[in-house]
């Protein structure tokens, strides 16, 4: 009972200049809450008159931070109306001042990282004067490393802001530096394997990759490792180390690609019998349009237990895998049907067993 009459008393105590100032504090914090949006809109408008596209200035990175930041803004102003009527402590207010630049800090910087992608068109400018030339993975590489520096600024800023000494800071870092070290190992291996992938360039995104036992194509390169879409379309993420110390085969940067068949004819096959199938496989390699002529060999290789070996090799142009199945394959179809047409037969893996009578 002494509490709701503690209560009612203080209402009474509140002089109607103070409920005035609260509902002015009130329509302060609603007016910059409702017209966050707008507010955001015209700024950004602001610093671009010749964009007239709604949905591309909503698009903006620094829309959503500006739309917080008003809103933020207006409680914060409302707050700042209502220290004289109601009498807020300069220690509250000191906080509050903190916890909005800390707030400002954080959404700027968030717009800025955001702003840097490889789809900015100021971003795009900046890399057209500095080095149109420049790799796309090796771009976004750069834009990631600078957008980690953007928010490790902004870590300190808040920092210094909740009054942390820094200088004790990297003077603990500095004592416990072995620590690190032997626990941050892996992690310089993989970035400084990301950064000889970078300058050595052994292969660009969209590559087709062999290491080690991994194959596939190459979806992202990071700082820590590189992600390969298996032929299986399984994930792989190699670590950047592994890679800089394995050999790399590129199978995309294949200028032209070899085909080759080993033919066993029967031992029993008559000599001119095997010089025109010779001829008529390369008569046949001459004409396929994909094969380059000056690499076409088709020689008697061998002399075997099974047969004669025949060696027909030839190089295509065809370095796809896809592409160069499917010649492999016509080219194959077209051997077997000379084969057929000359009646030679191949020779199959046998063994003659000789039995000994008592």
């Amino acid at each position: 009972m002494e509490n709701i009459n503690s209560f009612v008393e203080g209402i009474k105590s509140i002089q109607i200049s103070q409920l005035i100032d609260i509902l002015i504090a009130i329509i302060i914090f609603f007016i910059f809450r409702i017209f966050s949006k707008t507010l955001s809109y015209i700024t950004i408008r602001m610093f671009k008159k010749r964009v007239k596209n709604k949905k591309i200035i909503k698009d903006n990175p620094f829309y959503i931070p500006l739309k917080i930041f008003y809103s933020i803004l207006g409680v914060y102003i409302a707050i700042l109306f209502l220290k004289a009527p109601i009498g807020i402590s300069d220690q509250i207010i000191l906080i509050l001042t903190k916890a909005f630049k800390i707030a400002v800090i954080i959404l700027f910087s968030n717009g800025i990282a955001n702003s840097l992608t490889i789809n900015s068109n100021l971003v795009n400018k900046l890399k057209e004067k500095l080095n149109p030339d420049i790799e796309d993975y090796m771009f976004k590489f750069i834009l990631k490393a600078v957008r980690i520096v953007i928010y490790i600024i902004a870590g300190f800023l808040v920092l210094t802001e909740l009054n942390y000494n820094l200088n004790g800071l990297v003077t603990g870092l500095g004592i416990s530096s072995v620590v690190i070290t032997l626990a941050a190992q892996d992690t310089a291996k993989n970035l400084f394997g990301g950064l000889v992938i970078f300058l050595d360039k052994p292969f660009v995104v969209g590559d087709w990759i062999e290491v080690d036992k991994y194959e596939g194509t190459v979806e992202d390169i990071t700082f820590r490792s590189t992600r390969v879409r298996a032929f299986e379309n399984s994930l792989i993420n190699i670590p950047n180390s592994t890679i800089a110390n394995a050999s790399i085969i590129n199978w995309s940067r294949m200028e032209k690609r070899r085909n080759k068949v080993n033919l066993c004819l029967e031992l029993n096959t008559p000599i001119d019998k095997i010089e025109k199938v010779q001829a008529r496989i390369k008569e046949l390699l001459k004409k396929h349009d994909d094969v380059i002529d000056d690499t076409i060999t088709v020689r008697f290789d061998n002399i075997t237990d099974n047969g004669i070996n025949l060696l027909v090799c030839s190089y295509t142009n065809s370095v796809d895998y896809a592409s160069f199945i499917e010649e492999k394959e016509k080219i194959n179809f077209k051997i077997m049907q000379i084969l057929r047409e000359e009646n030679v037969e191949l020779a199959y893996d046998t063994k003659t067993v000789f039995l000994k009578k008592d």
